[in-house]
């Protein structure tokens, strides 16, 4: 079993900042994918990012330019830097672990708002 821990969550003015992350614990590979996703009330969830352990990473059109994801293999934690918040980022955002199955975290609220 793998265990998610999210942190970082909140609230924050459009053009803020705000970082996320995301430890990993358990019966955890360091080859996993990596990454965070993203629902808004009334959606779907959505990808936000994912980086490989080779730290090949892949984002969402929407976030291109303003996220940057990272992780530490050693700690087998991931991060999410938003930058240039918009309201349209107001979403809860779980974290996700991919190694031979998937699992999720229980997500933390990030709210854009002024």
């Amino acid at each position: 079993q793998v265990h998610l821990v999210e942190s970082g969550g909140g609230l924050v003015q459009p053009g803020g900042s705000l970082a996320l992350s995301c430890a990993a614990s358990g019966n955890i590979f360091r080859l996993s994918t990596m990454g965070w996703y993203r629902q808004a009330p009334g959606k779907q969830r959505d990808l936000v990012a994912t980086i490989t352990f080779s730290r090949s990473t892949r984002y969402a059109d929407s976030v291109k330019g303003r996220f940057t994801i990272s992780r530490d293999n050693a700690k087998m934690t991931v991060y999410l830097q938003m930058n240039s918040r918009k309201p349209e980022d107001t979403a809860m955002y779980y974290c996700y672990y991919n190694y031979r199955g998937e699992y999720w975290g229980q997500g933390t609220q990030v709210t854009v708002s002024s």
